[in-house]
C-alpha cells in the first residue's frame, strides 16, 4: 500500500463518530490535566505532579489509531496554554512526553492487536516516555526554570530538593534529581497509566468502537424495514430449527482487541 492509498484509507476513518470520540477523550484528558493532579512530597520533589491525563490519549490510540492518540495529547496541552504558569514550557514538555508515550505504544499495539502486544506496547511507551523525561529535564525544563524563575540561581532549586536529598549539592544536583526523582517518578506515573489502560480498555472497547449507523443513498426506508424484517424471520427460523439462540454478526466474529487473542 502506497502513501496515497494509506492517506485515502485514513480519510475514510474520519467519520462523525471518530471526531466525537476524539473530542470526548480530549475533554476528559484536559480535565485530568488541569484539575486532577497531586504531588507526593514525601517521596518526590513537590513540584513534580502526579497526573494521569495520558490515559484518555492511550485509549484513543489503541481504539482509533496512533494519530487519534497524538491529537488528544496535542489538544489537551493547547487547551492548557491559557492557564499556564510556566510560560508554556511545562505544557510543551508534557506534550512531547505524552507523544513519546502514546505514539510508540499505539503503533505497536495497532500493528497486531492482542493482549501480549498491548502489554509490550505499553512497556515500550513507558520506556520512551521515561527516557524523554530524563533528557528534557536535563537539557530543557530545569535549565529554563532556573533561569526564568530563579534568575539563574541554581541554589534555589537545590534547597527545594534538600529535604529529600540532604547530600545534594549544586554539582551533584542532576545526578540526584534525575536518578532519584525523574526516573522513578515517571516509571511510576506511566506504569500506573499503563496498568489502568490494560484493566479498563476491554470493558470500554464497545463504547470506543461505537459508530453512527447511516443508510446508504441506495437504500430507502421501506427497503431498510424489509431487510430488517427478513433478517428477524431468518434468525427466528434458525432458532426454531437448531434450538440455539440467534447470534448477531458481532457475536459470530471474534474481535481483535485486548482479550481476543
Amino acid at each position: 500500500m502506497n502513501a496515497k492509498e494509506k492517506l485515502q484509507q485514513f480519510g475514510r476513518k474520519i467519520t462523525p463518530a471518530y471526531l466525537t470520540k476524539v473530542a470526548v477523550l480530549t475533554a476528559i484528558s484536559f480535565i485530568l490535566y488541569l484539575l486532577l493532579k497531586f504531588s507526593l512530597p514525601f517521596i518526590f520533589p513537590s513540584f513534580l505532579d502526579m497526573q494521569f491525563s495520558e490515559l484518555p490519549a492511550i485509549l484513543a490510540g489503541f481504539s482509533l489509531g496512533p494519530v487519534a492518540g497524538v491529537v488528544v495529547i496535542i489538544l489537551k496541552c493547547l487547551l492548557k496554554f491559557p492557564f499556564s504558569g510556566t510560560a508554556f514550557v511545562g505544557e510543551i514538555t508534557d506534550m512531547i512526553l505524552g507523544i513519546l508515550y502514546v505514539l510508540p505504544a499505539s503503533i505497536y499495539y495497532c500493528h497486531n492487536k492482542s493482549k501480549r502486544n498491548a502489554v509490550i506496547g505499553l512497556i515500550i511507551g513507558t520506556i520512551f516516555g521515561t527516557a524523554g523525561a530524563l533528557l528534557l529535564n536535563r537539557f530543557v525544563s530545569v535549565p529554563f526554570y532556573v533561569e526564568f524563575f530563579f534568575g539563574g540561581n541554581f541554589d534555589v532549586i537545590v534547597t527545594m530538593c534538600a529535604p529529600l536529598y540532604p547530600s545534594m549539592t549544586r554539582d551533584t544536583f542532576y545526578l540526584y534529581y534525575l536518578s532519584a526523582a525523574v526516573l522513578p517518578f515517571n516509571l511510576l506515573r506511566l506504569g500506573l497509566v499503563s496498568v489502568i489502560t490494560f484493566l479498563v480498555y476491554k470493558s470500554l472497547s464497545k463504547a470506543l468502537h461505537w459508530e453512527i449507523k447511516r443508510k446508504t443513498p441506495e437504500t430507502n426506508d421501506a427497503e431498510m424495514s424489509a431487510l430488517e424484517t427478513k433478517e428477524e424471520a431468518t434468525k427466528s427460523y434458525e432458532a426454531d430449527s437448531d434450538g440455539d439462540e440467534p447470534k448477531d454478526e458481532e457475536s459470530k466474529t471474534k474481535g481483535t482487541d485486548i482479550g481476543d487473542k
